[in-house]
Formats: C-alpha cells, structure tokens, sequence
C-alpha cells in the first residue's frame, strides 16, 4: 500500500509536507533572468527545492493550479516536476481537488495516476457524494494509489458548509469524515492507516482529539500550521504515536528566503532551513 510508504517517510523524515505551489514570481530576480521561460524557470526552481528539501520532507504537494495559469508551458513544468519526484521516489500528492462523478472521473483518476501526470496520491472533493470517489477505488486496489479527500479545511469559509449541523448534533464534517473513515477500511496498510486519507486543516485544536478518536484509520494531509494560527502543539493532537499525518507548508518554505537578508543567493538553503525548522518544532510535540 502507498500509505505505509508515506507512513515510513513520515518516520524517517519526519511530518513536513513540502507544497510546490510555485508562481514564477517566486523565483529570485537573478534566478528569473537565468531562466527566463516559464517552464525552465518553474522546473529549475522545483528541482532546486527538492534536492535541497529531499531528506527532511515526508512528501511533496503540487498544486496544479499554479501550472495551469501559464497555461502550456506552467504543464510541461508540472510534468517535469512530477517525474523528477519520481526519478526521486519521492512520495507525491497531486492537488488536484477533483469532485466530479462517473465517467469524467474515470478520466480524472486515469489523468493523475497514469501517463505524464502520474502521482502517488491526489485530492478529492466528496461533496457531490460518494460516488464521485468510486472510479478512483481501482487505483489503490491494484496499482498502489491513494488519495486525501476534504474533511474539514483550514479555510475561514469552511464554516459556511462543512461546520453546519446534522442530525445527533453533528456537523457537516464529521460525517463526511466518518464515511470517508469507512470507506477506506478495505485500503489499510500495516501502518495501520488507509491510502484514503483526509485533509484535516490544524486550526481547531479543541476538537482534535474526538477527530482523531472517531476517524482511526484515516491518515491526515494537514493544513493550516504557520501563517493560518495552526501550531505544533495542535498538530501533534491530530497524530496517533507520533504519525498518521503530514503538514503542509508551501509559500512559507518556497519563500523562506525573502525573510534572510542575501536570501535570494541560497533560496533553496533557505528553504531546507526552514523545512528543519518546521520538522523539529513539530517533533518537539510528538
């Protein structure tokens, strides 16, 4: 199973997931004129990130997004950056964050765990139901696939849907939640969890351990820690002995460097400093 390879990175590593959500206007000024096009600039800044990054993250997240909005040439740097991840064994989450159902999610599945978009794991909307997730149920029976489907977000306008309440004085979420808990059963790992995980924002910290409680298999992608109020000590409440769970940081890893004086010199120094950082002071909890 893909998650007990997440699982062990998570051991060896540590909880830091490595986000490469990457807008060209991040690169260096002198890096920028170096690599003047979109896709040689976006892949030499990735690829800088990554080996510098590779032996203190769990994962790295790519969100598509960021490529899609240059269009051809933001996707061949996508594709790039995916297959260099996995020239690395790298453990990759595509994110995605598709919802759809039917035979247009048979594509979606087909487009993010096959051909030149391959990833280990993607993100997944379950809000039109759960059959919008089935198609994607024979990707982690048979070729080692997972996927993180939104639970409960970080977002502020997560309140709007996912915190109203439902019958037996629930919310939104925590149902949500329990039959994603459920339908991952069939995918557990020796670790323990199941390659259907959950994405599980940091930023309620009272409510942390009835989540942890109610969803036992689920592993959880993690947002929120840092500039969204999410702290160490909170995540560590998400975890079962001390794993089960990765944290995102995108800008504030990608970015480290413009808060060093000289920083864009070693931006990807900075960068690693700043992913040991978050990796001890995750650690210091767990």
């Amino acid at each position: 199973m893909i998650i007990d390879k997440l699982f062990e990175k998570v051991a060896l590593n540590g909880h830091v997931c490595v986000g490469l959500d990457t807008d060209y206007t991040y690169l260096p000024d002198a890096f920028a004129e170096q690599h003047p096009s979109i896709e040689e600039g976006l892949f030499a800044f990735n690829k800088a990130i990554i080996d510098a990054t590779l032996d203190v993250a769990a994962c790295y997240k790519v969100q598509i997004a960021y490529y899609e909005s240059y269009g051809i040439a933001g996707l061949k740097a996508y594709r790039q950056t995916l297959a260099y991840l996995r020239e690395k064994q790298a453990v990759i989450i595509a994110d995605i964050k598709r919802g759809d159902i039917a035979k247009t999610a048979e594509m979606y599945a087909k487009a993010h765990f096959t051909g030149d978009f391959e990833s280990d794991f993607i993100t997944l909307s379950p809000y039109m139901g759960l059959d919008s997730l089935s198609p994607y149920l024979p990707y982690f029976e048979k070729q080692e696939k997972g996927a993180f489907v939104l639970i409960r977000t970080s977002n502020e306008g997560a309140k709007d849907i996912e915190y109203l309440p439902t019958e037996g004085n629930q919310r939104v979420y925590h149902v949500v939640g329990q039959k994603i808990n459920e339908m991952g059963k069939p995918y557990i790992g020796e670790c323990g969890f199941s390659s259907i995980g959950g994405v599980m924002g940091c930023t309620h910290a009272d409510e942390a351990a009835e989540i942890r409680a109610m969803l036992d298999s689920t592993f959880f992608l993690i947002p929120g820690y840092g500039a969204q109020g999410g702290k160490a000590s909170d995540i560590a409440k998400y975890l079962r002995n001390g794993n089960g769970g990765v944290v995102n940081s995108s800008r504030g890893i990608l970015l480290a460097y413009r808060k060093q004086e000289n920083g864009e010199s070693d931006f990807a120094g900075c960068a690693r400093a700043e992913a040991v950082r978050m990796r001890d002071d995750i650690r210091s909890f767990c």
